[in-house]
Formats: C-alpha cells, structure tokens, sequence
C-alpha cells in the first residue's frame, strides 16, 4: 500500500519504537540510511542499521535482528520481491519499504496491512488493476465441492453448464492474468531517489540542514552516474533540490547573517562533465570520462593527436593539463568551460557533452567537492576489494566519506576511484584492441578474461555496469555499423575462480537512453531455465546474475535464440 503523508503514518507511527533498517549497497541507500539516522537521532529513536547486498542477505539479516521488532525499513531493497512471502513475518510486524527499483511487486502494493510503500505513487503508471491479478476462488470451490457430492451420491451425471462457464472464465482469467503480469515485469527501470524522498521528509518535519540536502543531491548524482535515470528525470530532481538550495543560502546582507567559513556551502552550477577534473589533472580527466574520451577516441593514437590539437587550439599548454588541476595557472583554471564551449563546434561535441546541470560544496578553504565526485569516491569505498575487509567495514568506510570533517577518508576514496576508472579504461581499451566486443546478432557481448590486472575492481555491480556503459559507447564511436547504437550489451566478469562462476550484467541499447528500461531480466531468467544453466539471481537488480562459468556458451546460446523471436 503506497504512503500518501510519510510524517503521519510514516514516522509518527514508528515513533518509541525500535526499528530495523534494512541497506541495500549503494550511495542513494547509504545517502538515504544517513538522512534517516540523523532524524532518527533528534527524536532518540532506537534502531538497527544492517547492510544487504542481495536477497539471501536480506532474509538472513531480517531473521537474525527482528526479535522484539515492530517496525522495519527497507532502502533501496524489498520492493521487487513479495516481502511477506519471502520473510514470513509474523502479523505484527510492518514493512515500510522506500526503493527506486521498479516495477515494485503486485502482492507488495495491494497489502494493505503489513506492506506500506514510500514512494511516489504518479510513478508507476503501468500497474495492473487489483482485479486483473487477485480473485476469489471461494465459489468455484464450492461448486466443485457441490458436483463432487452430487457423484458420490450416485446420481445420474448431469451437464454442468454453469460449471463449464465458470472453469473456462477462470482458465481466461488466468491467462490474462500471466499475461498482465508478463507485461508489468519485463522491464526494469528506476523511480525517485530514496535520499531525496527522505530528505523531502525532513524538510516537511522543518528538521533540513544543508548536510541532509548535500546527501540528497549525492543520492540524486548517484542514479545519473550509474546511468539509472534518463537525462530528464535527473534534470526535474535537480530543479527540485536547486529549490532548496536556493532557500536554504537565502540570508540577508547585514553581519548577523553571514556564513562562516566552516559552514558548509551548496552551490548550484552547470558542471564540466569531466570525472574529477579538480583532484586530477585535465588530461587524465578527459580520457577518462566516457563522453569525451569517446568523442576524441583517446584509446588510439589518432585520438590522442586530436586531443593535443584541441587542447593547443582552447589555447591550453599541455603542460599544465598534465599537472594536477590545483596546481594550474589561476586565469586558465577560471576560464576552462569558456574555452571548451568556444571550440566545441569544431569537433563535433554538442553542451550535453560537456556540461550538466549540478551542485558543488565547500567548507573550509579547501577545494570545492563536486556531487558526481563524492560519488565516485563513495562508491569506490563502498565496493572496496581491500584484502581483510568485510562488506560491513567497507559500509562503515563510505559513511565517513559522507562525513563532511572527514577529509582524509574522501582524500582516500577519491584515490580510489581514481585508480577504478584507470582499471576500467584500460579494460576498455583492450576489449576494442583485441576486438573482443562480439555482436551476437540481437545484442552484443563481451566477457573479461581471467588474470587479468585489476579485475578484483569488476566483481562488483556498480564498477561493472560503469565498465559496461564504457564499452558500449566506444564500441559505437568505433563501429562501422549503423546498427551499433541499437544493440544492448551483456558483459561477463570472473566472480570467483575457485567456485568458477561469472558475474553477468546487460544494459539497454544507446538509442533507448531517454527511457533507461531494461529488458534483460526476463531474458535471463528465460534462458537459464530454459538450458538449466547454474545460475544465482541474488541481486535487487534483476539484469544483474551469477553463473557457473562452465554454462557460460549454452546460456548465451539460449539467449541468442530467445532475443531473434
């Protein structure tokens, strides 16, 4: 059942109560977590803070924490799945479940009892009637029960018209029933941010600061850059937060009003699509962000060439796009967009290319932090692949990164993901070198070969897909087909070589980005049950699975065949 006032039959009924919370790993859920704990804090609420990575995870932890627990809260997790056919609650336990996942499960929305969702409900435009998929069976059992007894009974066997009817209404029933249902999952997509919905919570309770509105802007920046949310989505989201920004540095002019230093301050501006330009050099972030370093094709040598002629014609000395970006000349650090807009017609890059809408923020005298920046450092920590370290410490890492007096743990992940990005663009620049990129009619796959450097880094889902979207824009900035932008791409990564399994993701074609649906979670589950391939669908992304290696051809086999009908 959909919350329509998260404060009264949200929070106020969880109130002088203990709560579980339930995590799903990833920054909007982290960014999410926070903002909740804090209002959590404020109204000396007890809870429970437990990370999931995956439904087994989720069962196991509910299992092990819900004595004595009335109330939990998933984020990020849960709504796909039949909660309470899942976990068998008992009775007095609520579910209050805020995920951007969709589509969220028929059986979570129409219970009414136990299932409450915080989300927004204008959202799931496709969701199928209650009496298209629920009905009650009571009185077809009873004529069944009536006809029974009329054969015990020994009577002449009658022609049970009504009967008949009733089967056949019920056999068409069902059908449409698949069928609507079929209909309602084959796509998987992504609503509104969690943080953001929670912080709009806070905001409606006057209990806002700016650090609950910088985490609901990371959580935004997190579904843009793991490419979850189309350009416009992001783009409303923005406008909303940018509201808020608005109100929250609106002070007068006079002494009482000023801003100290170590205040933290939120400014809202078009922001160079470059991966973390200020705690890099230019150079390195243009060939690592995926727009740029595919325009230019920096993986060749023709594109390097092309982009020491742009950067000579911005009129910027390669020796100071080498250099860290601090350490840059004053006048040419101020005047980079300029210089980039005045010759962007010249090589085919278009403002989308170059610049989106986003939010910077500043305490101290140090640098500013970019919110795509504090993402990629998040998430990095998050995924963490540091030997001796378990998922839970690496959750922990991250939520001192969101800790804004924490300046060595982001100096840390900013490392980090540094050195992810590095991974993943020489991954790149291998697959397109040894033409390991295969179109496989309907879609196009690639797999990751064993030993190779860093490949610790894509065992985890959000480096992989980040790897994947990567991979697919090159491989389409290179292909002679015309056909390349309206093929989807599966990747496969080696999991664990001891167990032989393959983590397997697929994502949408290029020409569909405006929707960023994605089909490919049917898909895989049509074709492992089709080949009886060892598969494991642990994920809360339903595109995202684990294989045994040794089953890796007949499933692809299967899904060749599947995707040509």
């Amino acid at each position: 059942m959909f919350v329509k006032d998260f404060k009264k039959n949200f929070y106020d009924a969880i109130q002088n109560q203990r709560v579980l919370v339930l995590v799903s790993f990833d920054v909007d859920a982290l960014c999410a977590c926070r903002i909740l704990q804090y209002l959590f804090q404020c109204d000396q609420v007890l809870y429970t803070i437990v990370p999931v990575s995956g439904l087994e995870e989720l069962e196991r932890a509910f299992v092990e924490n819900s004595e004595g627990i009335k109330h939990v809260v998933m984020i990020n997790c849960g709504a796909s799945v039949d909660v309470v056919e899942m976990l068998q609650p008992p009775e007095h336990i609520r579910f209050y479940i805020s995920d951007s996942h969709r589509p969220v499960d028929i059986h979570n929305v129409y219970n009414a009892v136990q299932v409450k969702l915080l989300m927004k409900e204008e959202e799931l435009t496709e969701l199928p009637e209650y009496d298209e998929v629920f009905r009650d069976d009571s009185s077809d059992e009873d004529s069944g029960n009536e006809s029974d007894s009329s054969e015990r009974s020994g009577k002449k066997r009658r022609f049970d018209e009504a009967a008949i009817d009733r089967r056949r209404e019920k056999r068409l029933w069902t059908e449409n029933r698949n069928k609507v249902i079929f209909d309602y999952t084959k796509f998987t997509s992504y609503g509104t941010s969690s943080s953001l919905l929670m912080f709009e919570l806070a905001w409606k309770m006057s209990k806002d600061t700016n650090d609950l509105l910088w985490l609901a802007i990371i959580g935004v920046s997190d579904q843009y850059v793991h490419f979850k949310t189309p350009r416009d989505k992001y783009m409303d989201d923005v406008m909303a937060l940018q509201s808020h920004v608005a109100r929250h540095n609106h002070r007068g002019d006079d002494e009482e009003n000023l801003i100290s230093i170590n205040c933290l301050k939120i400014v809202f501006d078009e922001e160079l699509t470059l991966t973390m330009y200020r705690h890099w050099s230019l150079f390195e972030s243009i060939c690592h962000s995926v727009g740029m370093a595919c325009k230019f094709k920096v993986w060749t040598l023709k594109g390097q060439k092309k982009l020491n002629e742009f950067l000579a014609e911005m009129g910027m000395p390669l020796n100071q796009c080498k250099q860290k970006f601090s350490a840059m000349d004053t006048e040419l650090k101020g005047n980079i967009k300029g210089m980039i807009q005045d010759q962007m017609n010249k090589y085919g890059l278009v403002m989308q290319d170059i610049v989106i809408p986003s939010f910077s923020a500043q305490y101290g005298y140090r640098n500013k932090l970019c919110a795509t920046d504090a993402v990629y450092a998040c998430c990095a920590v998050l995924e963490g692949t540091e030997k001796g370290k378990t998922p839970n410490d690496s959750f922990l890492d991250a939520v001192d990164i969101l800790t804004r007096t924490n300046v060595a743990a982001l100096e840390k992940g900013l490392e980090l993901a540094k050195r992810q990005l590095k991974a993943v663009v020489t991954q790149v620049q291998t697959f397109l070198d040894m033409h390991q990129v295969i179109s496989a009619g309907p879609f196009l796959y690639a797999l990751i070969q064993e030993g190779t450097a860093d490949v610790k880094f894509f065992s985890k889902v959000n480096c992989l897909i980040r790897l994947a979207r990567f991979t697919l824009e090159a491989h389409c900035s290179v292909s002679r087909s015309k056909k390349a932008r309206s093929l989807p791409l599966v990747l496969g990564a080696p999991l664990n070589t001891e167990q032989g399994t393959t983590l397997v993701i697929g994502i949408p074609p290029l020409e569909l980005d405006d929707e960023r649906k994605n089909f490919f979670g049917k898909a895989f589950e049509q074709a492992a049950s089709s080949t009886n391939s060892r598969t494991h669908h642990d994920y809360f992304d339903s595109h995202v699975m684990e294989m045994k290696t040794d089953d890796r051809s007949k499933f692809f086999d299967a899904l060749l065949n599947l995707l040509q009908t």
